[in-house]
């Protein structure tokens, strides 16, 4: 049966593609609008470092689509995840509650400040951090000082509280925040995958203190390499800009710097391939609509759990996914596709097992463990 459904899968997504041969990629970027354009011109005006109009005008862009307040461009989404750790205060005497579940990179700009990361279980309907887990383990572990949450294991504080919102699909924000808010601590949303969703009509990434995108080479928007730090807090976006441009004091000349700051900002050059993504957005959104509503059908068919847009909310669909029996069926899917031109994958190893984070404090993690023996990513790019 197994099998059976590989050979079916593999030739819906030719089909569905138009490829009867050769590969097909998991998301490719798709250059059809003006980045060309933007990239001659921006070498012509010789700014192609981060002083230049497309880095502002992404920055533009970016806040009216998503409607926050303020956008920094970022040289990559791990970038702007450790910088919006750092203004929040994450170091050495804190620790940064995420969950397991999530891509390597959220787990490592914890790290980088110098918190410990704290690994948190799943929701089966949003594959992201699920609000119940979060009550819990701080029920069991958080004490409050002075309005500030500390974990009376460790004694350190919470600085963080980072879910991801997976493949696109949002989290619980409602949920993460009034029981996050009710321990004063502040909600960042690793939103990297998640451009063009939207959390009961307010688009992800603006809806906690901050939130950070990316624009990697597989994003639906990509510059190449970058990210955007997202926040409608005035003080954090002027220390952000202040930080992630080596902390240099401005004047027109003189080269003064009043703290330990990073070389961060996103090139020019990386903008102007973003602006001319930004102008597509809309249609590749639509495009990838109508891949995860033939995925859907086709699944449906089958009687295989293809992972849909949670309630209240809208997904970009970025990867689409569906769930195997046992961890062994998805193994042979894997094994299928991949060895006949389709490429496909598991979900991220989880965190906790990976051996750099296993001695980090966790809570059960039932749900996340389940979902990483069974998801299968499926291709999902935008059709040429």
């Amino acid at each position: 049966m197994t099998q059976s459904l590989a050979q079916e899968l593999t030739q819906f997504v030719r089909s569905h593609y138009g490829t009867e041969s050769g590969a097909i990629p998991l998301h490719a970027p798709v250059f059809q609008g003006n980045e060309k354009k933007y990239l001659a011109e921006c070498i012509d005006s010789t700014f192609v470092s981060y002083l230049g109009k497309y880095v502002t005008q992404l920055e533009a862009m970016t806040q009216e689509y998503t409607g926050t307040k303020h956008a920094i461009a970022i040289g990559n989404g791990t970038l702007a995840l450790h910088a919006a750790l750092h203004v929040l205060g994450a170091n050495s005497e804190s620790e940064v509650i995420t969950q397991t579940l999530t891509f390597v990179a959220t787990v490592n700009a914890i790290r980088y400040t110098g918190a410990a990361p704290v690994f948190l279980d799943s929701s089966r309907t949003t594959l992201g951090m699920c609000p119940e887990a979060l009550k819990v383990f701080l029920q069991e572990n958080a004490e409050l000082r002075d309005g500030k949450a500390y974990n009376r294991k460790t004694g350190k504080s919470f600085a963080a509280c980072v879910p991801m919102h997976v493949f696109g699909h949002c989290v619980d924000l409602d949920g993460l925040i009034k029981i996050c808010d009710s321990y004063g601590i502040p909600l960042l949303e690793d939103a990297a995958e998640s451009l063009g969703s939207f959390y009961k009509g307010r688009h992800t990434g603006v809806i906690g203190k901050l939130g950070i995108l990316s624009y990697n080479g597989n994003k639906i928007v990509t510059t190449g390499g970058g990210g955007m730090i997202l926040t409608n807090d005035d003080a954090l976006a002027a220390r952000l800009r202040h930080i992630t441009t080596t902390a240099k004091k401005k004047h027109a000349w003189a080269f003064e710097h009043d703290e330990l700051g990073f070389n961060y900002r996103m090139p020019n050059v990386n903008a102007a391939v973003g602006c001319a993504q930004m102008e597509r957005l809309p249609q590749m959104l639509a495009d990838k609509r109508a891949t995860a509503e033939a995925y859907a059908r086709f699944f449906a068919q089958k009687g295989i759990p293809f992972i849909a847009e949670p309630e209240g909310t809208k997904s970009n669909y970025w990867l689409n996914a569906i769930l195997a029996g046992s961890r062994q069926e998805r193994d042979a899917i894997l094994e299928y596709t991949n060895s006949h031109g389709v490429m496909t994958r598991p979900v991220w190893e989880p965190m906790h097992r990976l051996p750099m984070h296993a001695d980090f404090q966790r809570g059960p993690l039932t749900n996340a463990e389940w979902l990483a023996d069974r998801l299968v990513n499926i291709p999902s790019g935008v059709r040429p």
